[in-house]
């Protein structure tokens, strides 16, 4: 192919430019900052879902998986968080979890770069993918990269527009699931768990908002917890948790199993129904106990889904 030959070409040139130590630093400079902003913490919670959608439905491994798979594992994270981090570099200046796991600090001398670097990073995975898409696939796909652009891009920046921000954060995470669906072929009984799913994914969001009101309110950056306050963003998320979980419960086989670890995220939110927005940093010692959450039951799910694929 064609464009495949001119990225690999591209590539090489950059290598064969590489001629001395100090471009040699700069690259891996880049490489770790890419990695750091990408957020590698988080990189299983988008690579997963495709991964169980797809094997669940399709039945098999195929290349077509292992390209989507590594896609959502790290370019698109990388995708969603650079861009993210590039656009948030005055605010998160401002606020103490940044410049580590939970979120890197690119310098403004390095955004256009990294922006370029994203680019280069996700644009030969998303052309395989198109080729190798379905229609509906393929549209599914386009959705997921508009809005992990229109989350943090200038002007519409959804992440500014309370409610819209904790929607848009939701389908980073169940779009590709719902890719998955669509390139194996959609079935309405999918419905219930992407619902489950995507109320899931908004009550997280709100809640790890409450952690920065403070510095988002500093940098007059909306937000849902901005607008509804830290003490009603929690309850949101707790009923959105619980409705979440209810939606589980209500179906067959093994999903309910699914929905008694979602009562774990309900006992996180109890200390919290109540704080204060001046208060509201406190959150985030509940938000390190939803990433703790997160590893048992993303490990309670594997297993469920090892044995209906057994069965």
């Amino acid at each position: 192919m064609h464009w495949l030959r001119l990225y690999l070409g591209h590539l090489y040139g950059i290598t064969m430019s590489i001629k001395n130590n100090q471009v040699v630093t700069a690259c891996r400079s880049t490489v770790w900052m890419l990695l750091v902003s990408s957020r590698p913490i988080s990189w299983i919670n988008t690579a997963f879902p495709f991964a169980a959608g797809y094997l669940v439905t399709a039945g098999r491994i195929d290349p077509v998986f292992f390209i989507a798979f590594f896609y959502f594992l790290l370019p698109y994270n990388v995708l969603v968080y650079v861009v993210n981090d590039v656009f948030d570099y005055e605010s998160d200046l401002r606020n103490p979890r940044k410049g580590g796991v939970e979120g890197g600090l690119i310098p403004p001398s390095r955004h256009r770069f990294m922006l370029l670097a994203t680019a280069f990073i996700n644009i030969p995975f998303l052309l395989v993918l198109f080729l190798n898409g379905t229609r509906n696939s393929n549209v599914v796909l386009l959705a997921v990269v508009l809005s992990a652009l229109l989350y943090s891009v200038p002007l519409l920046r959804f992440k500014e527009r309370p409610v819209l921000d904790s929607v848009t954060s939701s389908f980073h995470f169940v779009g590709p699931l719902l890719f998955a669906l669509m390139l194996t072929g959609w079935q309405t009984q999918y419905w219930p768990y992407l619902v489950a799913f995507f109320l899931w994914g908004m009550a997280s969001h709100a809640f790890g908002a409450v952690q920065d009101i403070v510095p988002d309110r500093k940098a007059h950056i909306g937000s849902i917890a901005t607008q509804l306050g830290a003490a009603n963003t929690v309850r949101f998320s707790f009923l959105l948790y619980a409705l979440s979980s209810l939606t589980l419960l209500s179906q067959g086989g093994l999903s309910p199993a699914a929905g008694v670890t979602e009562l774990l995220y309900i006992y996180m939110l109890m200390p919290y129904l109540n704080i204060a927005d001046l208060d509201a940093y406190q959150a985030n010692i509940g938000w390190k106990k939803f990433l703790k959450i997160n590893q048992f039951s993303g490990f309670v799910v594997t297993m469920l889904l090892l044995i209906r694929m057994r069965s």
